[in-house]
């Protein structure tokens, strides 16, 4: 049959394929990490909002990366919910291209702050003396709209050429969204420049921003065990340790999907390795930031206590 016959209207996302207890089960899963995902980075947008000890550099960056993260995972888990109570599990084109666009624009934000959080705390650690003088709100604010401007002006123009491609004859994606590989497999036009461009780029953004990141905590690691204190090292340590965390999560599994060869991965492996930097990474991020942050849950005590008293009043 001639593929150019049919021309595709829409996409059908075959998501997570199983029986219908399966789709119940998986839709209560991960509504409830929705649910976590908004609270617990909400509460440390409110907690940094309301406690006057965190309007601090460090702090203002955290709370815009949790206001990061709660746009990131509604990017994907709104539609994985109404994908699974779907019957055809249809995504018109438009909708396709527009998740397709969020998603990477925000990933690509994500590793911009995550960059930008490690100069943070390269300056605090090795510059101690300086830090005020450079990290002023002027160059926070500066800093932030950086990340958000050069994250979603990135992905326009290659998004738009995708689009514009044909597609016909088979419209189904094995997967829970919108992605590159599974777009271009159904594009009846090879269009390599394109691919080539958009995979330069994101590579580009994953390894500039990964390298600067470890350039950073090679320098701040050696400027921690000059400092003569145990004490002085532990509170260095605890500080830079939740960042390292989310960025050994994020980085690790966005590597495996966008720069190493993925035909060798299953599909349901790309899957859960998706899930893990796109719905996990933003599940875990309030617990590995309060949790190691003494200030972080004193400021989040307050911030419930405060909720329990006007709940009684």
């Amino acid at each position: 049959m001639n593929r150019s016959a049919t021309h595709v209207t829409e996409f059908v996302l075959l998501g997570f394929p199983g029986s219908w207890k399966i789709q119940i089960f998986l839709f209560v899963l991960f509504l409830v990490f929705y649910v976590l995902t908004l609270l617990g980075n909400g509460a440390i947008i409110c907690a940094i909002r309301c406690d006057s000890r965190l309007h601090t550099p460090m702090y203002f960056l955290l709370g815009n990366f949790a206001f990061l993260e709660i746009w990131y995972v509604s990017s994907t888990i709104p539609n994985i919910l109404a994908n699974i109570l779907s019957k055809t599990k249809a995504i018109s084109l438009s909708g396709c291209f527009l998740q397709f666009y969020f998603f990477f624009s925000l990933g690509t934000t994500e590793c911009l702050f995550l960059a930008v959080m490690a100069y943070d705390r390269y300056l605090a650690i090795c510059r101690p003396l300086h830090y005020s003088v450079i990290m002023t709100r002027r160059l926070c604010c500066i800093l932030v709209s950086s990340c958000w401007l050069i994250g979603f002006l990135g992905y326009p123009i290659l998004i738009f050429s995708v689009s514009q491609l044909p597609f016909c004859g088979s419209n189904i994606i094995d997967h829970f969204l919108c992605d590159m590989d599974p777009l271009m497999a159904l594009s009846c036009a090879p269009a390599p420049i394109t691919e080539f461009v958009f995979y330069a780029q994101s590579s580009f953004v994953l390894f500039f921003t990964i390298g600067y990141i470890l350039r950073s905590y090679i320098l701040l690691l050696r400027a921690v065990f000059q400092v003569p204190s145990a004490a002085g090292r532990r509170k260095a340590f605890s500080t830079c340790g939740s960042h390292l965390i989310v960025v050994s999560l994020f980085y690790g599994t966005v590597m495996v999907m966008y720069v190493s060869p993925t035909y060798g991965i299953s599909t349901l492996m790309q899957k859960i390795l998706t899930l893990v930097y796109s719905v996990m990474t933003p599940l875990f991020n309030p617990l590995i930031y309060s949790l190691r942050n003494k200030d972080m849950k004193i400021a989040l005590r307050k911030v419930l206590l405060g909720m329990r008293i006007v709940k009684n009043i």
